[in-house]
């Protein structure tokens, strides 16, 4: 119970944080992405970073192969929506998508693919795309969370900065 009531509080904290437009909260995050439909057991990684400062947010997914080479970036702007009243989740309002592709498409992650269909559709039908983060797990020790991100699907380790 001590570590479900710590929890709590740090994530009190961390929505505190968010309020106060003087001290951003900073979340960097990595992933391996594997594609199912995919035989050839080629291996991307998906690293992924969110600011969010006052009620503004910035988030910006980042793929590389297993060389470390560029693969593409989808980066998006905009607002904190609103948090679960036990801080667990996070619904954010991007306005804005800025895209660069450094391969040719048929060589782009399926998760970049679909992070850019989606996005595009929402921004262009709805003026915004909305999407969640859900904090799975923390470790306040080590500035650490395992956290969820939709409607992608798709989990990540992140550091948590201030």
């Amino acid at each position: 119970m001590s570590i479900l009531t710590c929890l709590l509080v740090c994530l009190g904290v961390i929505w505190h944080l968010t309020q106060n437009k003087s001290n951003p909260v900073m979340m960097s995050c990595s992933s391996e992405l594997f594609d199912r439909s995919d035989d050839s057991g080629y291996e991307t990684y998906l690293l992924v970073d969110l600011i969010m400062q006052g009620r503004g947010v910035q988030l910006n997914y980042r793929y590389f192969d297993t060389q470390g080479a560029n693969l593409g970036s989808i980066a998006m702007t905009g607002e904190l929506k609103s948090v679960s009243s036990d801080n667990r989740l996070y619904t954010l309002n991007m306005h804005k998508k800025q895209e660069s592709a450094s391969v040719m498409e048929t060589l782009q992650p399926s998760h970049m693919k679909y992070i850019s269909y989606i996005s595009s559709l929402n921004l262009n039908a709805y003026g915004n795309h909305n999407l969640s983060i859900e904090v799975l797990e923390q470790d306040d020790t080590n500035d650490y969370a395992i956290v969820l991100f939709q409607p992608s699907n798709t989990v990540c380790g992140c550091r948590l900065m201030q």
